[in-house]
């Protein structure tokens, strides 16, 4: 049996796979690798995983994770994981945007794209990763990411840029002002996941020119400052992961559209694209 994981910030989807079927799905808290140190991710995985695994006999592990930027951050990961399960005979570790290029693409080239909380895109040619526009981050890229959309909202209800009825809606809904606000974002730790949390009252106003303007703004930014990087871009699919992609499927499109793109495929998780992969 195969160990398939696939790691955020806010949790984590682990899911036994033998045959291409799921014997089991478990859910950890999330981890930041790049943040966390090795001993630390140990005791995670100790205290939350292993008593679900139980005796259950694993022969690998494919684990996908946000952090998992270089050698180093991998080879942490590896390690905390082999510490838990001795027995395991490969442990191969990899980036998040890895993880949604085989969901996406599976053994085919094309641009894969994550759209959550955050952003990042790649050139995929089949087997690696050739390409990558740096995300950045929300604060200098992250383009059309949750808090991306979350900033720019707040900023248009503080700023009155939005309709009246619309700031006053936000405002009243979120029960926020300006102070809570600001604290929120800058005094308080993870601002990024307050910026995406208010993200769904852009969706159930979406028929709102002003909300609809502001979302299509945010997707087209990320076309032009990211997919038109790619050569060949106009030519190939481009796949998206993630909650922001799949719930705005429609605005998403109207972007490409305007940004000369094609979108392809878009689905909320990886997990059953790795698993069709790893099969």
């Amino acid at each position: 049996m195969i160990l398939i994981a696939d790691c955020g910030s806010t949790k984590i989807d682990w899911c036994i796979v033998e045959n291409g079927k799921v014997i089991k799905q478990i859910f950890t808290c999330g981890m930041n690798a790049v943040m966390l140190t090795e001993e630390e991710m140990a005791s995670r995985i100790g205290n939350e995983l292993v008593p679900e695994l139980g005796d259950t006999p694993i022969e690998a592990v494919y684990f996908y994770g946000a952090g998992c930027i270089n050698d180093e951050v991998c080879g942490n990961v590896a390690n905390a994981i082999r510490k838990n399960l001795p027995g395991v005979t490969t442990v191969d570790v990899h980036t998040d945007l890895l993880a949604a290029a085989r969901a996406l693409c599976g053994h085919n080239p094309g641009i894969a794209c994550i759209m959550g909380t955050g952003s990042n895109s790649c050139y995929y040619d089949g087997e690696k990763i050739c390409d990558n526009v740096s995300p950045l981050g929300y604060i200098l890229g992250d383009e059309g990411s949750g808090a991306v959309l979350g900033k720019i909202l707040l900023g248009d209800v503080l700023k009155n840029q939005l309709p009246k009825h619309l700031c006053e809606k936000f405002l009243k809904e979120f029960e926020l002002d300006r102070m809570t606000i600001i604290r929120r974002v800058y005094k308080e730790p993870q601002g990024n996941r307050f910026l995406a949390s208010v993200t769904p009252f852009l969706i159930q106003n979406i028929e709102e020119p002003a909300i609809h303007s502001l979302v299509l703004n945010a997707f087209k930014a990320f076309f032009i400052r990211n997919i038109a990087q790619y050569q060949g871009y106009k030519d190939l699919k481009v796949n998206f992961i993630g909650s922001i992609a799949y719930y705005y499927k429609d605005v998403l499109e109207e972007a490409a559209k305007a940004c000369e793109c094609t979108v392809g495929t878009i689905i909320k998780s990886p997990m059953e694209g790795l698993i069709r992969f790893h099969s």
